[in-house]
């Protein structure tokens, strides 16, 4: 049994951001280690998530999740071991020494409600996988691509930030799925040959060499039946005039303007969209849990077999996990960014 320390370290939000996030928006605070009681368990954090969404949780607007608190801690996915329990452990429920998956990252030491901590299996893929891969990113990508776009074997698929830990289970979950042409977007020329090479896309573009619609329109030259949509403004733009009839997209994030201070300017074509009868559909990934049980077992099955692979970006130690997030909106990652705390 690891017995926790008296104080832990926790990140803060201290002002909201303007524009691009800084190191001074945040402060990485010592606070006292309480212990748990009845029906909480404290946990030690081992991995703990960043991700796009995160952003969107420091402006004070009304969403879809509340916003940080100033002068509170911020949270996301973690994975950790339990270090102490409030009651005597039931038959089957949590004991010290359980790996959970929960909502209380940014700190290295996290007091959880039971029934909002769930116990995994560290025994098939690292534990960080169930931040990424097999978890709430990958939920996204099979939930997004299946459900909300519709796929159906034989269409073509753009998805843009496809490098991403999204993105890149996306256009491989199209191929195994039977799809004619998997298209994919990237913000470097090495992760251009990642999609190509190791996820099996057919064709991948890096957006920075030149306009989307253009490199999109030269990748996939009879059209796109669906897009998934990680970026907004000129992919989605570019998605819309590459579309057939009855296309279909999945709008999962925009992240080319998550740190936007006016308006963007695309897409300029919405228009489109009614002669070519296309379906723009928003998707929240809590809106799909109920095919948590199937997506773990296809993936997980898919992932045993060497057919479904996966990357992630690693950073050590919590003191960085600012550093981790900001390089996140920069595109620094490939795949899941995962911050590290203890081994």
């Amino acid at each position: 049994m690891t017995t926790p320390p008296v104080t832990s370290r926790e990140w803060h939000l201290v002002r909201r951001p303007e524009g691009v996030p800084t190191p001074e928006d945040f402060a990485l605070r010592e606070v006292e280690v309480a212990g748990p009681g009845s029906g909480q368990i404290l946990v030690r954090n081992l991995h703990m998530s960043v991700d796009p969404y995160m952003r969107g949780r420091m402006n004070d607007v009304k969403s879809y999740l509340p916003p940080f608190r100033i002068d509170r801690p911020m949270d996301g996915g973690a994975v950790g071991v339990v270090v102490a329990v409030g009651d005597a452990p039931e038959p089957g429920g949590l004991a010290v020494g359980d790996h959970v998956l929960h909502g209380l990252g940014w700190r290295e030491y996290a007091l959880v409600e039971t029934g909002r901590a769930v116990r995994i299996d560290p025994r098939p893929v690292p534990l960080s996988a169930y931040l990424g891969v097999l978890g709430m990113p990958g939920l996204t990508a099979y939930a997004g691509l299946l459900r909300v776009a519709e796929f159906k074997a034989g269409e073509t698929v753009f998805v843009s930030g496809a490098a991403g830990a999204v993105g890149g289970q996306v256009g491989q979950i199209a191929r195994l799925k039977g799809a004619a042409r998997v298209v994919g977007s990237a913000g470097s020329d090495e992760k251009v040959k990642l999609l190509l090479e190791e996820y099996g896309f057919d064709a991948a573009f890096n957006y920075r060499n030149g306009p989307v619609a253009g490199q999109l329109a030269q990748a996939a030259p009879g059209g796109i039946d669906v897009y998934f949509d990680n970026v907004g403004g000129d992919h989605l733009e570019a998605a819309i005039s590459s579309f057939n009839p009855h296309g279909r997209a999945a709008l999962c994030g925009m992240i080319a303007q998550y740190n936007a201070t006016e308006p963007p300017p695309a897409p300029r074509n919405l228009a489109l969209a009614i002669g070519k009868r296309l379906t723009l559909r928003g998707m929240l990934v809590g809106d799909h849990y109920d095919l948590q049980g199937q997506f773990a077992e296809e993936v997980g099955g898919w992932i045993a077999e060497g057919r479904l692979r996966y990357r992630e970006t690693v950073v050590e130690g919590v003191e960085n996990g600012v550093e981790a997030f900001l390089g996140i909106l920069r595109g620094d990652n490939t795949g899941k960014m995962v911050v590290t705390l203890a081994a």
